[in-house]
């Protein structure tokens, strides 16, 4: 396994950022309902500067730094990673939803940091592995059935 790039373990800390807004909840500082409209006004935002970036001519930096080159002309992944998150936020209850989110946030950036495959390839068993075990203890304390555990680390 390689070093990841500075900009890749930037991109993964912008991904794990995302667990702020579950964590909202978690705290009990917005109650659920108020999170889905937290979502909703935040799917809003990232659709105007997407719009902008896709046909307006918006150019920031960051926007070099943390994209992919396959992202340059299409929706970028933050972008498709709020849309999930708000419809995960208003379709499903926050014993589903929360370590669904917890699970794009802090498993997938795990997996991604600790190893890469070619687009259509699987990762690595170790890496598979790992992402599972982590994925497992974020559904755990709000999934009791080892089942529903289980079946939620090998969606992830």
């Amino acid at each position: 396994m390689g070093r990841p790039s500075t900009a890749e373990v930037k991109r993964r800390l912008v991904h794990a950022s995302g667990s702020g807004m579950p964590l909202l909840y978690l705290l009990g500082l917005v109650e659920w309902r108020t999170l889905g409209y937290l979502f909703v006004f935040l799917a809003a935002v990232v659709s105007v500067l997407e719009l902008l970036r896709l046909f307006g001519g918006l150019e920031w930096v960051v926007y070099d730094e943390l994209t992919r080159e396959y992202e340059q002309d299409n929706v970028a992944g933050y972008a498709l990673y709020v849309y999930s998150q708000t419809a995960v936020a208003l379709v499903f209850g926050p014993h589903i939803a929360v370590p669904g989110m917890l699970m794009l946030t802090i498993g997938d950036p795990i997996s991604g940091l600790m190893g890469s495959a070619p687009v259509g390839e699987l990762k690595s068993a170790r890496t598979l592995a790992a992402m599972f075990a982590v994925c497992f203890v974020l559904a755990a304390p709000f999934v009791i059935p080892v089942f529903g555990v289980v079946a939620g680390g090998l969606a992830a």
